[in-house]
């Protein structure tokens, strides 16, 4: 079953990653505003009110998609090697500051960018025009203005961890180094502490465990993610000049989809990065449309405008240096058991309570 679907991708990727990331894209977008699925939010909670159980199905869906990817792994459907997050070169530096500074543009910014996305699918003219700055800061981070300074900070915060004999950043692979294990056992133990950490502690509120809406987001989100690196998986071709297997993440595929809207012509087909994030925006706009929610906004005054913009511009800057989002990192990346992404997460969360906590101080 799964070398026929793989020659049928192969046979034509263009459409399998059109369609198939649109789809994936529709269902994330619509669970997102539908089940208000937030990270920045989920953070605000806990400061405000004490509730973790947004928190915790962001959690849920890092586990989720942890012990799927470690299963289409095993059954050969994606090879995480060919994933940014995997590489032997450890930013670590970047995962610090890029963390930081998207975890206080995500506060300033109204949300973080899946859930710009889903506020903009909901008429939120504010959450579009931040989703734009958002993809030009992130392309000027990438080889604009700002990336210059991107690299005179970040590179000499980087290890090269091929010369301690690793092939890769995962944990898997230095649990098996530093023990001498097998490949298969030293990533079935760092699947079980990662994932059964997460799931354990999600699962451990009864108030999570009873609420419907989070677990369904939970699931869902993780499955989203899971979704994206099969589909990538069979449809990568290994002579192409840069074969790549990815998943959901939504900063550089902002400035992606600005590129693409904006030189059509030049591209034979949408890239995987671009269908899942317009297939975001739709799905948030059928959601919207079907509970009755859907209603423009904009900004309220002066004040508003610049702390969104702002914030947006922190989120392409920070999203770039480290590499990824609260869904690109925290729970796409974790899911290939990337060091650097682990270190993402908990940065992104320490930026989330010092953006809060600015908020507080200015109001």
């Amino acid at each position: 079953m799964l070398d026929m679907w793989r020659e049928a991708a192969l046979a034509n990727p263009a459409a399998w990653i059109g369609w198939g990331g649109l789809i994936i894209g529709i269902v994330f977008g619509f669970t997102i505003q539908r089940t208000n699925f937030c990270t920045m939010g989920s953070i605000s909670d806990i400061l405000s009110f004490g509730d973790y159980r947004r928190f915790r199905s962001w959690l849920m869906a890092a586990g989720v998609a942890v012990i799927g990817v470690a299963v289409i792994e095993r059954l050969g459907a994606a090879d995480l090697s060919y994933s940014i997050y995997t590489g032997p070169t450890f930013q670590w530096g970047g995962h610090i500051i890029g963390g930081l500074l998207f975890g206080i543009g995500m506060v300033f910014g109204g949300g973080c960018v899946s859930k710009n996305l889903a506020r903009a699918g909901g008429g939120d003219l504010r959450s579009l025009i931040v989703l734009v700055v958002i993809g030009i800061a992130g392309y000027m981070t990438i080889g604009g203005l700002f990336a210059q300074a991107r690299i005179w900070i970040t590179t000499p915060l980087t290890a090269d961890l091929s010369a301690a004999g690793l092939e890769s950043q995962r944990v898997d692979e230095m649990i098996g180094a530093l023990t001498g294990m097998g490949a298969g056992t030293a990533n079935l133990i760092a699947v079980v502490l990662i994932a059964g950490a997460l799931l354990v502690y999600a699962f451990a509120d009864t108030g999570f465990r009873q609420s419907r809406m989070h677990l369904i987001a939970g699931l869902v989100v993780g499955l989203c993610v899971l979704a994206g690196w099969m589909l990538t998986g069979l449809a990568l071709d290994d002579f192409a000049d840069n074969p790549r297997v990815e998943s959901l993440s939504y900063v550089r595929p902002a400035g992606d989809t600005l590129d693409y809207l904006m030189r059509f012509t030049a591209y034979e087909a949408p890239s995987f990065t671009v269908v899942t994030l317009l297939g975001a925006l739709i799905g948030a706009f059928l959601s919207a449309i079907t509970n009755k929610s859907f209603a423009f906004a904009t900004f309220t005054d002066a004040g508003d405008t610049l702390r969104n913009i702002g914030g947006a511009v922190l989120m392409g800057i920070g999203g770039v240096t480290a590499l990824g989002c609260t869904i690109g990192q925290s729970v796409s990346g974790v899911s290939t058991l990337a060091l650097g992404s682990l270190i993402t997460f908990v940065f992104i969360v320490i930026g989330g309570v010092i953006g809060m906590k600015a908020m507080e101080a200015l109001a």
